[in-house]
């Protein structure tokens, strides 16, 4: 069992207190956390809000250069991971593998360019859009907004990004999007963070027809430990992530499910206190039924396989 999670907050935080580090700190991941948790790889996303008022490519990049401060003062733990074969080396070498992405789309400013620079400097996932309209898209976040799809720009996007090998994002997107990212994409996409709207009616959610899609064309969905996406507790609860992740798999089947923590980004109250206690979901699927490779699935293969496909 060697943990893939897909989406995480973390550089963000330590953005916000200059006091905080990877190495060790008192968020849900850092660096003792992962190697607790036997992580193999996990995913940082460098969030912009555009409600801030700071200007998303400036504050993107600034949020890199954190990323790749704490990757060189803890380079003998974890190291950057651009595709399948980084990851075997990093894994090889005892480390833990680091993969840069994007959340927020209007990071690139309406430019290609900007979306190709990303590429350079390592970022290998762009969530298209997060809770507001931007350049590309529009957000599943208002009702009046989920029958609004990619925008032409956003169609150019769809396609560069699988010209350069980057894992399309359409946790956040509308509707709409979502049906547009299937449809133009040649590669497998992935909703890096989204549970089952059939199991908690979130607009964050995928439907069922959403989720069968995205298992044909060869995706991935991150289950995420957020607690409005999960049920009605005040907690985010093993229990309702089963239940969860026993929906999409009948609707799906088991290659379509990953992790997506939200780590970070999310309200606390995790019955899984950080990552380095993933073990306990393991060993609460187990007892329900769920066999080894099919928990090995979920929990790192089916997200390598997608890795390996598009990167």
């Amino acid at each position: 069992m060697r943990p893939i999670d897909m989406h995480c907050d973390t550089i963000l935080k330590l953005m916000n207190d200059g006091n905080k580090g990877l190495y060790e700190n008192d968020l849900s991941v850092d660096i003792k956390k992962l190697k607790k948790g036997n992580s193999l790889a996990q995913f940082f996303a460098m969030w912009v809000d555009l409600k801030n008022g700071q200007d998303p490519l400036e504050t993107c990049l600034k949020m890199i250069d954190r990323f790749y401060i704490e990757l060189e003062k803890n380079s003998s733990y974890i190291s950057l991971a651009t595709n399948y074969e980084d990851i075997k080396r990093n894994d090889e070498k005892g480390k833990i593998s680091a993969i840069l992405t994007i959340e927020e789309g209007a990071a690139i400013k309406g430019e290609l360019s900007n979306l190709r620079n990303f590429y350079r400097l390592g970022a290998r996932s762009l969530t298209l859009t997060w809770n507001n309209v931007n350049e590309i898209g529009h957000p599943n976040y208002y009702e009046e907004f989920r029958d609004k799809g990619l925008t032409d720009f956003g169609f150019e996007v769809v396609q560069e990004m699988n010209r350069l090998g980057m894992l399309i994002d359409v946790s956040h997107l509308s509707d709409k999007g979502f049906y547009d990212v299937a449809r133009e994409s040649k590669k497998p996409f992935i909703a890096s963070h989204s549970n089952s709207r059939t199991m908690k009616e979130h607009p964050r959610n995928l439907t069922d027809p959403m989720i069968r899609t995205l298992s044909e064309c060869g995706g991935v969905m991150g289950i995420c430990f957020e607690r409005d996406f999960l049920g009605d507790s005040e907690n985010a609860r093993i229990e309702d992530m089963i239940r969860h992740i026993k929906h999409i798999k009948n609707i799906g089947g088991i290659e379509v499910i990953a992790l997506g923590s939200d780590y970070d980004g999310s309200h606390p109250n995790y019955e899984i206190k950080n990552i380095g206690e993933i073990e306990k979901l393991a060993y609460s699927l187990k007892d329900k039924g769920f066999t080894e490779e099919e928990i090995d699935k979920i929990f790192y293969k089916n997200a390598l396989r997608v890795i390996k496909d598009v990167l």
